[in-house]
């Protein structure tokens, strides 16, 4: 697993507010193969917060396990915001999840381009009765496992924003605490 101490210390703080809220959190990963889900369940506990979680590597996968229309990936491809976004609201309707992350990206060495290099990922989070959030991030290329590493870092991010653990910052530098999700 690509985990620091660090990593796992948040981990133990996210499950232990995701239990009190009575949520479910799901997980539709491509590039980080399934290490988000492997962090959540390293902490002892998650079984009451770890509702499932989808590895989705090959574009089949996206459109057979969580619904993402293939005309989506054809016409922005596999890494991209709409594809990022459709992996979330799908693993929530194919889940009993309150609250999904998805994680789609290039993580080296190779097939990277131009207009999508090596370090580019796109995140989702979807929650129950909530508006679907995307993030970029444009790591560079530290090599496959930081990429990984670091992928894994935002997803719990976003996961901490959605319980309340920690605010973000809106384009206009505004920081907004977020509850997308009930409880």
């Amino acid at each position: 697993m690509i985990a620091d101490a660090a990593l796992l210390a948040r981990a133990e703080v996210l499950v232990r507010a995701y239990a009190a809220a009575g949520l479910k959190i799901a997980t539709a990963e491509s590039c980080s193969g399934g290490l988000v889900a492997g962090l959540l369940t390293a902490v002892a506990g998650s079984s009451a917060v770890v509702e499932r979680g989808f590895v989705t590597y090959s574009n089949e996968a996206k459109v057979e396990s969580i619904g993402v229309p293939i005309d989506l990936i054809t016409a922005h491809g596999a890494v991209s915001e709409p594809v990022a976004r459709a992996m979330a609201e799908g693993a929530l309707k194919a889940s009993r999840a309150d609250v999904t992350v998805s994680i789609t990206g290039i993580a080296g060495p190779g097939g990277g381009s131009d207009a999508k290099p090596i370090g580019l990922v796109h995140f989702g989070l979807a929650a129950k009765g909530g508006a679907t959030r995307h993030v970029e991030r444009r790591f560079g290329d530290p090599g496959r496992t930081e990429i990984r590493r670091l992928s894994v870092a935002q997803a719990v991010e976003l996961l901490e924003e959605a319980v309340g653990l920690r605010s973000h910052r809106e384009p206009n530098g505004e920081a907004i605490q977020h509850r997308d999700i009930p409880g």
